[in-house]
């Protein structure tokens, strides 16, 4: 088992121009996450959570500062090395399932290993989606299952190549209670079991109380108002 991968944002920004001016999504934010714990992000809509998971698993790049895993600044690498680290260490989920739509429910999770050429892929797909209770759903389409079961497929996908870190960005908001409670339990499961590093971006607060810490964010902003809302594990998380 590879060791866990702390995360750390060095003032980091993000600006866009735009016809009206300079929009800062995100401005000047600095936090740290010890590895294999949890964070949530919490904020208001548009406040720059999402564009902040962007920058921390390297989707996009900073106008200003920097993001480093595991003490590798990926904010400097070149876009290929960054495509190579998301697919070997990252695991990423979405509030949209962001399934294939022609691919079963197997064939989408088994993509992420037909990149690293797992021998055990298969097997390894049918054990996973068996342990989210989607079994009889292996050989699915997306179009064939429900919103929950497909937000689980997206869920093993991001899991089923044991990545050291995982992000996710309001993987919850679209689903019922029971949906939601299964979800954050398999993310919760794979951070234990794993020592994985988990970041969550949420507008959930009883999501954000089951992590070990928690950030706010207003106006791309770090809210200092709001630091300590939740639940906060001392040296965890520094901001």
């Amino acid at each position: 088992m590879k060791p866990p991968a702390g995360i750390r944002i060095e003032a980091i920004s993000r600006h866009y121009r735009t016809p009206a001016g300079v929009v800062r999504a995100v401005d000047g934010v600095s936090a740290e996450v010890e590895g294999g714990t949890s964070l949530a992000i919490t904020g208001p809509s548009g406040c720059g959570k999402s564009t902040l998971l962007g920058l921390i698993g390297g989707l996009d790049r900073p106008t200003e500062g920097r993001v480093l895993i595991d003490e590798q600044p990926i904010s400097d690498l070149s876009e290929t090395d960054r495509v190579d680290l998301r697919h070997s260490e990252l695991g990423f989920v979405f509030q949209s399932d962001n399934l294939l739509p022609f691919l079963t429910a197997g064939e989408n999770v088994g993509l992420q290993l037909a990149l690293h050429s797992r021998a055990d892929g298969h097997e390894r797909c049918v054990e996973l989606l068996a342990r989210l209770g989607l079994d009889d759903s292996v050989d699915k389409l997306p179009d064939q299952l429900s919103g929950g079961q497909r937000q689980r497929v997206a869920v093993a996908r991001a899991l089923v190549h044991e990545p050291r870190v995982v992000l996710a960005d309001e993987p919850t908001g679209s689903l019922d209670a029971d949906n939601s409670a299964l979800i954050l339990e398999l993310l919760l499961a794979a951070q234990h079991e794993h020592h994985t590093t988990l970041v969550v971006v949420t507008h959930d607060l009883e999501v954000a109380r089951r992590l070990d810490a928690t950030i706010a964010m207003r106006d791309g902003k770090l809210d200092r108002k709001d630091l300590g809302s939740g639940r906060r594990t001392s040296g965890r998380a520094r901001c």
